[in-house]
């Protein structure tokens, strides 16, 4: 079709919104216009508009050559296609059903779930009428596959079964704009609007008059009208109102409307002067003092300003060496480690402890990740304490021995071996089974302890 021959006569009236933006006007003017809405838009006197369907092929995103749209203008195109008999399947239930898919539509990229079943209980239309007339928008260029749906689950588990949704795609057919006298940029659905032809801006020019001059008959007649009725009031005769006896009886103890069309209420005197409040107060306001905020430490003291001073020079080199803490601020990681920085910890020993996590990830708050680590961490200790000391176990005591010298733990070592030896030779004699040497064991260890070599320096 030539870009330069429009359809101008038979369908300018159904194109009165091509130029306006306006979703709801032209969803006002649907209506009076379904009637029109024929195969036979297309007369005798306009040259025909040849549009060949869509192949099942070019019905998906990846292989259409129609123009993505949005909501509003994809409707106006939709009204073009069916107006101009371009489908025979085409009518105003195909025109019904493209403005329930609009009002569900993403407002800037124009994609939309299918919904069958809503889009049948909202168009007041069977699920295979909805099905037919999808279909009809895909064929005639207006509609493309995003997704297409099965009945594969995707819910998780646990919920209950959930099939793939089919998405569609609002797209305008080049034959539109070949009427409407486009220019595009680009090809396919990625395509985009960049003019207008000569004929596209005689067309936009007559349809902007017509709107015009509508717009100004409506005024005009809502003027008209207005006038008739101030006439009018001045003709009507007054005369009393009869109201009869109310049912309700707690409306009968209503006071009447107060007369006049205002509530006039006494003009409110103000006196100068001060009462209570000093004239050096009320004039001289001071400002509110600014609220600090007080830090405290674990002991219950006041942090002062050199030990937080002392904290940050450690997370100042802290921070370059553990890569995940570089996320948070400075501040953040000294409150978060002042455990540590309190207990007298430098920066190497920290960055030992924070690099011993072996963190694989990145926290999103690394402030809030160490305080919770070092409190799991305390609590763990507090809890191993409180079960040593319920056991009665004494660190001091139990690390006695390994802290003595070499040759005391030696001698100890030894005293320990001979008394259990002579209760091992003692037990063996009650049960009457002697030993098979002449030689005791316990005899021997008791003279290396009391020989000089095993005697204390």
């Amino acid at each position: 079709m030539s870009a330069g021959a429009p359809p101008v006569a038979v369908l300018d009236d159904l194109l009165r919104e091509d130029v306006d933006n306006s979703v709801d006007e032209l969803r006002a003017g649907l209506p009076g216009q379904r009637s029109e809405l024929r195969p036979e838009a297309t007369g005798s006197g306009s040259p025909e508009v040849r549009h060949a369907r869509v192949p099942d092929r070019e019905q998906d995103i990846i292989w259409t050559r129609s123009r993505r749209a949005e909501p509003r203008a994809w409707l106006r195109a939709v009204v073009w296609l069916v107006a101009a008999g371009l489908h025979e399947g085409a009518c105003e239930t195909t025109v019904r059903i493209a403005e329930d898919l609009a009002a569900r539509m993403d407002y800037r990229r124009g994609i939309v779930v299918y919904d069958l079943k809503g889009a049948a209980r909202r168009t007041d239309t069977s699920e295979a009428t909805v099905k037919r007339h999808v279909k009809v928008l895909r064929e005639l260029g207006a509609l493309v596959w995003l997704v297409h749906g099965s009945k594969r689950n995707i819910a998780a588990p646990g919920e209950p079964y959930m099939a793939t949704a089919t998405i569609y795609g609002a797209v305008i057919p080049a034959v539109f704009d070949e009427a409407m006298g486009h220019r595009l940029a680009g090809s396919g659905y990625e395509g985009r609007v960049c003019g207008v032809t000569e004929a596209g801006r005689e067309r936009a020019v007559a349809q902007a008059t017509v709107r015009s001059e509508a717009r100004h008959q409506g005024r005009r007649r809502t003027e008209q009208k207005r006038s008739a009725g101030r006439c009018g009031a001045w003709v009507r005769t007054v005369r009393p109102v009869d109201n009869p006896a109310m049912d309700n009886p707690s409306s009968q103890a209503r006071e009447p409307h107060s007369p006049g069309r205002y509530h006039r209420s006494p003009a409110v005197q103000v006196d100068s002067g001060c009462k209570h409040t000093s004239r050096e107060r009320a004039t001289c306001r001071t400002a509110p003092r600014p609220s600090f905020k007080i830090s405290y430490n674990a002991d219950g003291s006041r942090r002062t300003a050199g030990q937080t001073q002392r904290g940050i020079g450690i997370i100042q080199q802290v921070r370059p060496r553990v890569t995940w803490t570089q996320r948070a601020s400075q501040r953040q990681l000294e409150v978060a480690l002042r455990p540590r920085t309190d207990a007298g910890w430098d920066s190497q020993r920290i960055t030992e402890e924070l690099h011993s996590w072996h963190l694989t990830w990145q926290p999103a708050n690394p402030a809030a990740y160490i305080r919770a680590r070092l409190a799991k961490q305390a609590t763990a200790e507090h809890q191993t304490a409180a079960a040593e000391m319920a056991e009665g176990w004494d660190e001091q005591e139990a690390s006695g021995p390994l802290a003595a010298s070499s040759p005391d733990l030696v001698r100890s070592v030894m005293h320990g071996l001979a008394e259990g030896l002579a209760k091992h030779s003692a037990r063996q004699a009650e049960l009457g089974l002697d030993d098979l040497t002449d030689h005791s064991a316990a005899d021997t260890m008791a003279a290396f302890l009391n020989s000089g070599t095993g005697a204390p320096a």
